[in-house]
């Protein structure tokens, strides 16, 4: 098994902003309250920071700031994929310039292309990175799906470590598992699915449930590895109706609206996307309470 970037938790952080752009104070109280809860990495500019409407310069900006304030505290994980290798390999060059632990690249979606283009892409974007690369397969969001017989292919090329898993399907993922499970990491990009993914042998979640609740997060999967397999299903089954909530609209919208209830910025999101509707509202911020959240 190549070197482990990371077991446990890890955030993929939302980007507090507003109209005049990044809010680098709410930022810089949220990575306070992520690590002091004892969260286990960040994950910035993935999908939930609305990586898809930052310009390249303000991406760089907001991980330059992410690992500067971190301060080797935990990994930082910075996102860089698009639909364009091209973009993807500028893209992963500036996060290894700022000191990116790790870069996260999902799978090149709307022009997708087939199981020998993926494997041509991420090998080129391995082969640039000077830091390790995950892949992430979404293909809710991108339409296309990284099949395990092509991951255990990408797993052969040492830069590429680790993949977040977000297909939504357990057969999917005991065939990925049994086809390259002892040569990359997995980690659950389904928030739903941490505990069962865990007892299938991955190494933690890269989760958006913890940016709301991450001492319950970390609760759960620390309950996992300590053998407390109960404790850990039990917090799975509790923090189902909060993850429910926070999908209950695309993310990152509910997510942001549940973070700024928190106190850690505005709810304001770059168009296409929109705050949150008020009957959804309602339920989210009921279940952050029954958690006994100050919302």
């Amino acid at each position: 098994m190549k070197n482990r970037i990371f077991t446990g938790m890890a955030s993929a952080m939302i980007t507090p902003m507003n109209a005049q752009g990044v809010d680098y104070e709410a930022m810089e109280r949220f990575i306070e309250f992520q690590i002091e809860n004892g969260i286990n990495a960040l994950v910035v500019m993935g999908t939930t920071g609305e990586n898809a409407t930052l310009e390249p310069w303000e991406q760089k900006e907001v991980i330059r700031f992410v690992v500067e304030k971190v301060n080797h505290r935990v990994p930082v994980i910075a996102g860089t994929g698009t639909n364009n290798t091209a973009h993807v390999l500028q893209n992963t060059k500036n996060a290894c310039e700022v000191g990116a632990d790790a870069v996260l690249v999902v799978t090149p979606y709307y022009n997708k292309g087939t199981q020998k283009g993926l494997i041509t892409h991420f090998t080129a974007v391995a082969d640039a990175s000077s830091v390790p690369v995950i892949l992430y397969n979404v293909p809710s969001r991108t339409g296309v799906n990284l099949l395990p017989r092509t991951v255990a292919e990408l797993a052969k090329h040492p830069n590429i470590v680790a993949i977040k898993e977000a297909s939504g399907s357990m057969a999917q993922l005991v065939e990925l598992m049994a086809l390259c499970g002892d040569q990359i990491d997995v980690y659950s990009g389904e928030d739903a699915l941490t505990v069962p993914m865990l007892a299938m042998g991955a190494a933690g979640t890269i989760s958006v449930l913890s940016n709301v609740a991450p001492k319950e997060s970390v609760a759960m999967t620390d309950a996992f590895f300590a053998g407390k397999i109960e404790e850990a299903a039990a917090w799975q089954c509790k923090l189902l109706p909060l993850i429910n909530a926070l999908f209950s609209e695309v993310n990152p919208i509910p997510v942001k609206a549940a973070v700024s209830a928190l106190g850690f910025g505005e709810d304001y999101l770059r168009l296409p996307l929109t705050p949150m509707e008020a009957g959804h509202r309602e339920v989210l911020l009921c279940e952050m309470r029954k958690l006994g959240m100050p919302v």
